[in-house]
């Protein structure tokens, strides 16, 4: 029973945070000082190279808000946008290249962002830890000192600082990837793929050391502090060997706060998209984001929006539906 009530819970708050989500994607773009329609129409006559009437314009104006979902009061255009978003999954096209669809767009970008992005969490995750519990258990000897050093030095470093620095000696000094990502189109090949994994290298490495720091520090205080436990040191007294000790005892029971941070740390991810695809030039959704907002796209602002929202929350409830795999006083409550 209190398993059920526990996924319960969750599922309810996932739902929670979707509902509030997409009504914030819903009313900011509403908020925007340009209106899309009208620059629309603006860039129309400018291509047209002529002056378009008064009822050819209104036709226009009418036609763009019947297609953009912005005819009727902002209750009706909420309902029609829950609805195409939840039933059809259907932002639109985009305003800015029409007649495109936004999930068209979605659909190239959305596996760059989730391949680097996901990876790199659940890689600096898995390094960070360990290396934080080795620095927690020999906490006396040089070697966990070092490493110690190491997440403190890394952990207060602003992320674009440490992307400046990766690009100047990884691309600059010594040009071992390219200073900008680019990928050819077409099919998936073999040879695309290595294109994709040599391009993506840079920015990998750059967002796994960011995350290091904190995962590094956190596991190495709550190593440090289980190790000291009474059921630790009545298997140490037994004779337990100090890898089944650090492994068993101490890693498994401080790792319960780690999966916490690690369901936080996925709800951050997506915030270091924007940034790291204008750095790196890399074609993902913070690249759709920012090309949204520089167009007043409506439509592919808040499709991009609402997939990172989507994304996340799920990503959050997957992790939050396994930690009673790793904690059994969940299981047996």
């Amino acid at each position: 029973m209190g398993l059920l009530q526990y996924i319960l819970q969750r599922v309810g708050v996932y739902l929670i945070v979707l509902f509030i989500g997409i009504t914030i994607v819903f009313v900011l773009p509403r908020l925007m000082p340009s209106d899309p329609i009208e620059n629309y129409i603006a860039r129309l006559q400018n291509q047209a190279g002529q002056t378009m009437t008064p009822e050819a314009v209104e036709q226009v104006r009418s036609s763009l808000r019947q297609l953009y979902g912005l005819e009727g009061d902002l209750g009706t255009q909420y309902l029609n946008f829950v609805r195409r978003l939840l039933i059809e999954f259907d932002f639109g096209p985009s305003l800015s290249a029409y007649p495109r669809p936004v999930s068209e767009f979605i659909g190239l970008a959305l596996p760059y962002t989730l391949g680097l992005l996901m990876t790199t969490t659940v890689i600096s995750w898995l390094i960070g830890n360990s290396i934080g519990l080795i620095a927690g258990f020999f906490h006396n000897t040089r070697l966990a000192t070092a490493l110690e050093v190491f997440g403190v030095v890394l952990y207060p470093i602003p992320y674009y600082i440490l992307a400046l620095v990766m690009i100047l000696l990884f691309a600059y000094i010594w040009p071992i990837f390219p200073i900008t990502t680019t990928f050819r189109p077409g099919p998936l090949t073999l040879e695309k793929i290595g294109d994709i994994l040599r391009n993506s290298t840079l920015p990998a490495l750059t967002l796994i050391f960011a995350g290091f720091g904190w995962n590094i520090l956190g596991m190495k205080a709550l190593s440090f502090a289980t190790k000291e436990e009474p059921y630790v040191n009545f298997a140490r007294l037994k004779g337990t060997r100090p890898r089944t000790i650090m492994t068993s005892y101490v890693f498994r029971n401080a790792l319960l706060p780690q999966i916490t941070a690690l369901a936080l740390s996925v709800g951050m991810i997506f915030n270091g998209a924007l940034l790291t695809e204008m750095l790196f030039s890399y074609p993902g959704l913070g690249a759709l984001m920012r090309s949204a907002v520089a167009n007043a796209d409506y439509n592919l602002l808040y499709g991009t929006i609402s997939v990172t929202i989507i994304a996340v929350a799920t990503a959050a409830l997957v992790i939050d539906l396994a930690y009673p795999l790793f904690d059994p006083r969940i299981r047996y409550r």
